[in-house]
């Protein structure tokens, strides 16, 4: 790597346990641009007593780097309720942290990059779910954990990829409305008595996957097994050989290995799963999801150097979306 900077190759020295775990996928010559980060940031983390919570969509050296807790949408809240850290840093999108303040008041959570949103909490507002309440009243509300503090608090109670037909089904109702993914709502739907109302937000990563596309990965890939995540269109999840969401996908190429898979989802948790196993083939198709590409390791530093950004929920709010969420939990 020639002539490293001191401070470089201390950092290296001090996370070369880290990066046996990744060493199959960063090539040395990238580690030693996220070493000294790394190295500060869990440094930081010892002096803060904080945490940082990582989506499985994350890059390899966050993910692996300085996560204390990686996971779905689902785990992270889970660990973010019992979690004893002063601080949480929340290295997702902003509506994870919002669901990691709601379930733990009492923590400061940080937000590496308040502009790391979503395609699907931006497609709705709580004013549209009060309008659909007038239009179907009596109907409960399901609402999507990928939605804002304000939206969960007009619901009823709250979803993820991982429970969505558990939870519709446990309500013993023959409708529902269930926001704002209408491709979720729609695989739900396909194994379900319960009748879905849904609305007209899509993930802008997993929209763009299609029916050709699973054909093009298998042509190119003989004895490839695709793996799809449910808020990928209908036509996608049919001709694919599992869905669930990322958690799911993680526990089957735990327990099948196949020689050679493809997760049709967001692209960085193909590398977070090929870390883990370096014998598998991964083909990797790259939708990149621009939200959470604005986390860096840069900017976690930053969030703990200066304790920003803290992300806060009107008390009026947070009682209300806290009440859906914990209802999300309580079913098992």
């Amino acid at each position: 790597m020639g002539i490293l900077e001191p401070a470089t190759a201390k950092a290296l020295r001090n996370t070369a346990a880290i990066y046996e775990r990744v060493k199959s996928i960063i090539p040395p010559m990238e580690w030693a641009t996220f070493a000294e980060d790394i190295e500060a940031i869990n440094e930081l983390k010892q002096q803060r007593n904080a945490i940082i919570l990582a989506h499985n969509y994350q890059t390899p050296e966050i993910f692996h780097g300085v996560a204390d807790i990686r996971g779905d949408s689902l785990a992270l809240a889970r660990e973010a309720e019992k979690a004893k850290a002063h601080v949480i840093v929340m290295a997702g999108v902003h509506f994870m942290a919002e669901t990691a303040k709601l379930l733990n008041p009492k923590a400061k959570v940080l937000m590496p990059d308040m502009k790391a949103g979503c395609s699907l909490a931006e497609s709705i507002t709580a004013e549209d779910v009060k309008l659909l309440r007038q239009r179907y009243p009596g109907v409960p509300v399901v609402t999507y954990v990928n939605t804002s503090a304000a939206v969960k608090a007009e619901s009823d109670i709250c979803c993820t990829s991982g429970n969505a037909k558990k939870i519709v089904e446990s309500l013993g109702v023959p409708e529902v409305i269930m926001l704002p993914d209408e491709y979720l709502a729609q695989n739900v739907a396909a194994e379900t008595k319960v009748k879905i109302i849904s609305w007209k937000g899509r993930c802008e990563v997993h929209e763009r996957f299609t029916a050709a596309d699973i054909e093009s990965y298998r042509k190119q890939n003989p004895g490839v097994i695709v793996l799809a995540h449910p808020e990928c269109p209908p036509e996608v999840i049919q001709v694919s050989d599992f869905a669930g969401s990322t958690a799911r996908m993680i526990e089957w190429v735990d327990q099948h290995r196949p020689a050679r898979v493809v997760l049709v989802t967001e692209c960085s948790m193909s590398d977070n799963v090929a870390a883990q196993h370096p014998d598998i083939e991964f083909v990797r198709p790259c939708q990149l999801c621009p939200h959470m590409k604005r986390i860096t390791l840069a900017k976690i530093r930053h969030a703990l150097e200066t304790m920003t950004h803290e992300v806060t929920i009107p008390n009026d709010i947070a009682a209300r979306a806290r009440l859906a969420v914990e209802r999300m939990l309580a079913v098992r």
